[in-house]
C-alpha cells in the first residue's frame, strides 16, 4: 500500500466562478489561479502523485504554460488518473477536507463525490469529503480564501 498527502490553497477573487471538487458552488467570488483554481482537486492530484512517488502538479501542469490557463481541474485529474493507471496503480480510497469559512460546502458534497467518483473510477463509498471552518482565525477565517487537504491510498497491480 502507498499513501500520499496533498494540500492546496487559493485566495478569493471577484469575477471568477467558485469550483470545488469539479462542482460550481454558489458564491459571490471564486478562487484565483492559473486553472480553475479548484483547491480540492489540486490537493487530490498531489496526494495521488505523491503516493505513486511522482512529481507534483506544478511539474505536470506549470502555471507558466498558457495551455493550462482556465482549464478545468477535472481534465487535469483525468490525466493524473491515467498516469497512475499507466504505472499500474489502483486507488483504494480518498479522504479529503475543505477548510472554508464561507461559503457553506455541505450542500455540494454529494455532487463533488459523484464527479470525482466518475473521474477516477472509484465507488463513492470509497471517497470521503468533509468541510470545516477555520473558526474565524487567519486568512481562511477572515474569508480571504479556501484550503484543502487530501490523503490517498494506492495499491500496485502486478
Amino acid at each position: 500500500m502507498f499513501i500520499g498527502f496533498g494540500y492546496d490553497v487559493h485566495r478569493f477573487k471577484k469575477g471568477r466562478d467558485l469550483i470545488l471538487g469539479g462542482v460550481k458552488i454558489k458564491s459571490p467570488k471564486g478562487l484565483d489561479g492559473h486553472s480553475d483554481a479548484d483547491v480540492l482537486i489540486h490537493s487530490l492530484m498531489d496526494a495521488m502523485l505523491g503516493a505513486a512517488g511522482l512529481n507534483d502538479i506544478g511539474h505536470f501542469f506549470p502555471n507558466t504554460d498558457a495551455k493550462y490557463k482556465g482549464i478545468s481541474s477535472i481534465v487535469l485529474l483525468e490525466f493524473v488518473f491515467k498516469e497512475l493507471n499507466r504505472k499500474k496503480f489502483k486507488i483504494n480510497n480518498i479522504d479529503m477536507t475543505i477548510i472554508a469559512q464561507v461559503p457553506k460546502i455541505a450542500p455540494y458534497i454529494d455532487e463533488m463525490k459523484e464527479q470525482i467518483s466518475k473521474t477516477v473510477s472509484l465507488s463513492k463509498e470509497r471517497i470521503a469529503i468533509k468541510a470545516t471552518t477555520n473558526e474565524k482565525m487567519g486568512f481562511i477565517g477572515r474569508g480571504e480564501g479556501i484550503a484543502a487537504m487530501s490523503a490517498v491510498s494506492l495499491r500496485k497491480n502486478k
